[in-house]
């Protein structure tokens, strides 16, 4: 009903206006024409305000629309004593409006989560019916390649290959992971449809069930981060954390952590590394330059040493900043021997990537054997079309890497969101300074293995030797990857569930616990580390 209320209100308002500036010196039919306009607008106004869609979007397409109607109407005003110009370019207006039909007044808003959406439901191999991919959801997916397929093991891809060739598709290998015995990661190919036969790409997730080869098939959507810039906090807090890193007195959150006791704990129980655990940044890449991250960086590849959005680097100063170096911001590692950061981007300059991209970036980072994959990211995805997220998060975890993510910043269930609701990763949410959920968090009600951290003022590095304060999911989560980067150096031998169960039994309530899982508390934390495992 609003698909079709949202246009035709709109065509109603438009009309009125420009009925409005034709007759607007006959009193009688102006009155008509502002009736007319002010009825459709108002209608205008309920649909956009009924269409689902984030507010600031909304705000954008009723802007956008603004303008439109002012522009077109004063367009005619010009031309209302040339009648038969006029009504001329009148009618080519209505003629292309019903040449092209209604979709072309139609705006396009985002989805919010919906838990009973049938176009959503997992699709086993034969249930060849219910295709999950719709028109609606095409934006969101990769345009280099929408779909990911798994084919069944023994078969290959150019069994069928006459199919692909049919819809024009062109294919290749999705990811290529080093252990490809220990995984079905190495069976996944990424389809890349041609722009003429999207709208068929339901019709080709069946052919594709129909040829008894493709094991699996789900969409290769597109991932972006939302950071959203605070200010800094105006009241410093009190400095007794034993270190000298001027940005301390912008960190509410090591109070609210308790990171003085975490910092005896460590002294008092004389706790040592068995080695310095690697946390990975999969993000924008990092700033390795920067003053207080260059002597806790490792390097993998040298193309990833940089961050031109900005988005990584901050994520990374959170996670392993240099502590106690007179300079920048500090993380939990006081004494820099516990943990290391290192950079893999899976998101371009503008903060956008793809499932596939991220799944090669874990990919990347599990070969690398590193400690911790901290991912600040994540979109609406539904929760039974995870596989390959899944088969990813698996391999990494059997390499001994614990996964860390973003509940996501929509004020919603995260549940609805990968990569946090992909089974076997632990996911943030974001607390602000009165222990409260954030406004923008998601909830983790519904996940196996959800705690908090603080999401809100969060002050943190920023590339060319910048500092910057933000607010996010995107920001608490670095904060437990670097707790659990600790917990790991103790004993590396630590599993996802250990270390989940290690931050649940340390960690205290929050105001809102059951939306926000348990608030991390990094001293009580290394207390319940085994040790000699």
């Amino acid at each position: 009903m609003i698909d079709l209320l949202y246009p035709v209100s709109y065509l109603v308002s438009l009309s009125g206006l420009i009925g409005w500036f034709y007759v607007q010196d006959n009193k009688r039919r102006s009155r008509q024409m502002s009736k007319l306009f002010l009825g459709g607008f108002f209608a205008y106004l309920i649909s956009l305000g009924m269409a689902q869609g984030e507010l600031p979007y909304k705000l954008f397409v009723l802007f956008r629309d603004l303008v439109v109607l002012g522009v077109v109407s004063q367009f005619f005003s010009f031309f209302r004593k040339y009648k038969l110009l006029f009504f001329g370019l009148l009618f080519a207006l209505y003629g292309m409006i019903g040449t092209k039909g209604m979709g072309i007044l139609q705006a396009t808003f985002p989805e919010k989560s919906s838990t009973n959406n049938a176009e959503e439901a997992d699709i086993p191999t034969g249930a060849i019916d219910q295709p999950a991919t719709t028109k609606n959801n095409l934006s969101n997916l990769d345009q280099n390649g929408e779909l990911l397929i798994e084919i069944y093991e023994g078969n290959t891809i150019q069994d069928i290959a006459q199919m692909l060739e049919s819809y024009g598709i062109t294919y290749k290998r999705a990811f290529h992971p080093e252990k490809a015995d220990f995984t079905d990661l190495d069976d996944y190919y990424v389809l890349n449809v041609p722009d003429n036969q999207l709208g068929n790409l339901a019709e080709i997730e069946k052919q594709l069930y129909k040829t008894i080869m493709v094991d699996w098939v789900e969409e290769n959507e597109v991932i972006k981060i939302a950071p959203i810039e605070a200010t800094k906090l105006s009241k410093p807090i009190e400095k007794r954390f034993g270190i000298n890193d001027p940005g301390l007195a912008q960190m509410w959150g090591f109070e609210a952590m308790g990171i003085d006791q975490f910092y005896k704990s460590i002294a008092a129980d004389n706790i040592q590394p068995q080695r310095k655990a690697i946390i990975a940044i999969l993000d924008t890449g990092v700033d390795a330059k920067h003053e207080d991250l260059a002597g806790n960086y490792k390097s993998i590849k040298s193309k990833y040493d940089k961050d031109t959005q900005g988005h990584g680097t901050h994520c990374a100063g959170i996670a392993g900043s240099v502590s106690n170096n007179a300079t920048g911001v500090a993380s939990f590692s006081q004494n820099n021997e516990f943990v290391q950061i290192t950079s893999i981007p899976v998101l371009n300059s503008f903060g956008m990537g793809t499932q596939k991209s991220i799944i090669d970036g874990i990919i990347e980072a599990a070969d690398n054997k590193v400690d911790v994959i901290s991912m600040s990211l994540g979109g609406r995805s539904s929760p039974t079309k995870q596989r390959a997220y899944e088969r990813a998060i698996k391999y990494a975890n059997d390499a001994g890497a614990v996964v860390v993510v973003a509940a996501g910043n929509s004020n919603d269930n995260a549940k609805n969101y990968a990569p946090a609701n992909v089974k076997g990763v632990i996911a943030v949410s974001a607390i602000d300074q009165q222990l409260k959920r954030a406004t923008f968090s998601n909830y983790v009600t519904d996940l196996a293995m959800g705690v908090a951290a603080p999401g809100v003022d969060i002050y943190s590095t920023f590339p060319k030797n910048e500092y910057k304060t933000l607010n996010g999911t995107s920001m608490a989560t670095p904060y437990v990857s670097g707790l659990v980067g600790v917990l790991k150096s103790i004993n590396p031998a630590l599993s996802t569930t250990e270390v989940y169960d290690i931050l649940q039994g340390s960690g205290v309530g929050t105001n809102s616990t059951s939306e926000t899982g348990r608030f991390i508390q990094p001293g009580e934390a290394v207390k319940l580390v085994p040790v000699g495992k």
